[in-house]
């Protein structure tokens, strides 16, 4: 009679260590790599190092800044005599720097806020409303994309003077909100198409109208978009020369920082502390809002990019 040799199961608990340790591997792999964590330190300090520079010559003195170099404070950093304040105490109010920062706040918000408002609106149209003529609005508003801000400049000039607007803030929350307006309605609603219908349809078993379904269901659940595409359009509207420069002019009163630095250039051209104190200020609030709102950036920007 033949002998039949059973093939003896593993051991589950050896199968759970190697299951275990090919994972545990894998994620060595992905996660420690010297080399890359080397070239990554190497290109942020890259980066870094103009905007240390920039700070550190916006608190040294003018003779200072002129006579040596920014990096020659690491020899003698406790040498106070090339330390002061006064550039930023010039800037601000001597310069009329800080009445242009409040300008900008005041150009800025807003001009960020209506676009984004809108667009929502728009987006949830778009994805969860039938309508005639859907798809063809859509593609008109996708195609604005391709605009250019400048092919506007002067119609929107002969509208707003007819009405009064030139000069105004109005103008420029009108100008920055239209030309923002394409990029959100395009991101909203790929991001609002991607979300499960069964969640609308239960929402609208329990009687919620389209109102209810959109404050109460889609603003909580689209933070992420809506606050990667209030980066953009902050960042953008915050360091605008152009429109700023044609519906506000040179008015003093409307000035916003980045027509208070260009001044400031030319006034002073050689003045290289007031013009490194002047730049930090510009900067202060752009990188406020990128580091407060950047763990919505990556999500933001994927969301919607894949459905299910």
């Amino acid at each position: 009679m033949s002998q039949v040799h059973a093939t003896p199961a593993p051991d589950v608990d050896e199968q759970e260590k190697a299951e275990a340790g090919v994972v545990h591997g894998a994620d060595e792999q992905r996660h420690s790599s010297p080399l890359a964590r080397v070239a990554l330190l190497a290109i942020v300090l890259l980066w870094t190092v103009p905007t240390i520079g920039l700070l550190i010559s916006s608190f040294r003195t003018e003779d200072a800044v002129t006579s040596t170099g920014w990096w020659t404070v690491f020899a003698n950093p406790l040498d106070f005599t090339q330390w002061t304040l006064e550039n930023y105490s010039e800037v601000l109010f001597g310069n009329g720097m800080a009445n242009a920062f409040l300008n900008s706040l005041v150009v800025a918000i807003p001009a960020t806020v209506i676009p984004i408002a809108a667009a929502a609106f728009a987006a949830y149209a778009f994805s969860w409303m039938e309508f005639r003529g859907r798809e063809v609005l859509f593609v008109i508003f996708v195609g604005l994309l391709v605009v250019p801000l400048q092919v506007a400049f002067i119609p929107l000039l002969q509208v707003y003077g007819q009405l009064g607007w030139n000069g105004t803030f109005l103008a420029v929350w009108l100008a920055h909100a239209g030309f923002g307006m394409p990029l959100a309605v395009y991101l909203f609603r790929n991001y609002l198409g991607s979300l499960p219908a069964e969640v609308v349809e239960s929402a609208r078993v329990d009687g919620a109208g389209h109102y209810q379904v959109f404050w109460r269901l889609m603003v909580p659940l689209s933070v992420p978009v809506l606050a990667a595409y209030a980066i953009f359009q902050f960042l953008w509207v915050w360091n605008d020369l152009l429109v700023a420069l044609v519906f506000l002019g040179g008015r003093e009163e409307v000035e916003v920082v980045t027509l208070n630095l260009a001044s400031l250039i030319g006034e002073q051209g050689q003045a290289w502390h007031l013009l490194t104190a002047g730049a930090f200020i510009t900067m202060t609030v752009p990188m406020i809002v990128f580091f407060a709102l950047q763990r919505y950036f990556v999500r933001g920007l994927t969301a919607g990019s894949v459905k299910g």
